[in-house]
């Protein structure tokens, strides 16, 4: 089988199966008016958008995304190996994912020195006699830079008339830590009972945030040896594709179907085994005290 046959055979298949999925939309019943949405829909729309918290986030999802297919298409037609157009299309999200193994717990140290700073401005706001909405909004104005934007909305919600349970849940999950959610579960305890040892829970917060900070600095230095390996790895990875991919005496073996299946299974091993040390370069996940939220404002 050709490569000119295998890219017709495939575009015949993805022709039938949108023909397919369109008369499937068409001879569908009509959907009631506020169903929740079909579970293909709901999965074409998180593959579109992303699951990034900000429409910055979902920005680059997307931009990612068109280039991926882009890459593996422009691979396969010069190559001629399909599965090769694939690994080059998934190396697109997947280099800068596997190089930014540290990233999200740096990022993450990084918000929580921020929410312990935001608690203790918090704290010394709400022992001068002011109430916790007050506090809030006070601290809004001088908020850590990592958490301004959600320290702000939250204020900005109190003052608009939000409930003040639902915005500070929203609150949690824009931090999304479980630090985070200790904060909020103190002042949602505090907007119950309007007790007045909130100083003190935050105080105690705060001290706990600044140990957890300093315990996560030295888990994540002693996690770089195993970063620097997935750096290395990928790096060589990458220069031998691109070597590869313009040498055809390399690439002959591969041109068969058997060549094809054992260039997949060889490729999906190595990548098991980059996401493998990858997550063994980064701590393991904390359950938070609160889920997301659904739902607008009440």
């Amino acid at each position: 089988m050709t490569s000119l046959t295998l890219l017709a055979a495939v575009c015949g298949a993805v022709l039938t199966a949108g023909l397919v999925l369109a008369v499937w939309a068409f001879r569908a019943p009509p959907r009631p008016a506020g169903a929740p949405p079909s579970r293909l829909r709901e999965a074409a729309a998180v593959l579109w958008r992303g699951r990034g918290r900000t429409p910055a986030d979902r920005r680059r999802h997307r931009v990612t995304l068109v280039w991926a297919v882009t890459v593996a298409a422009f691979g396969w037609l010069l190559t001629g190996l399909p599965v090769l157009g694939l690994v080059l299309g998934a190396a697109v999200p997947g280099v800068p994912w596997l190089l930014a193994a540290g990233g999200a717990e740096k990022r993450a140290i990084t918000r929580l020195e921020a929410v312990g700073e935001w608690t203790r401005r918090l704290r010394d706001v709400a022992g001068t006699g002011a109430g916790m909405q007050a506090a809030i909004v006070a601290t809004a104005v001088t908020a850590p830079a990592p958490i301004a934007d959600p320290v702000r909305l939250l204020a900005a919600r109190l003052q608009a008339g939000w409930h003040g349970r639902e915005a500070l849940r929203r609150f949690a999950d824009a931090i999304g830590d479980p630090v985070g959610d200790q904060i909020v579960a103190a002042l949602l305890l505090h907007l119950r009972d309007r007790g007045d040892r909130l100083g003190a829970v935050l105080t105690s917060i705060a001290e706990a945030t600044a140990k957890e900070v300093s315990m996560r600095k030295e888990a994540d230095a002693e996690r770089a040896s195993a970063r620097f390996s997935i750096r290395f790895m990928v790096g060589f990875t990458v220069a031998t594709v691109a070597v590869a991919s313009f040498s055809g005496d390399y690439l002959r073996p591969y041109t068969t179907l058997r060549g094809q299946v054992v260039l997949a299974v060889l490729t999906g091993t190595f990548v098991a085994l980059l996401v493998w040390v990858r997550s063994m370069s980064r701590p393991a996940p904390v359950p938070r005290l609160f889920r997301g939220v659904e739902g607008g404002r009440p």
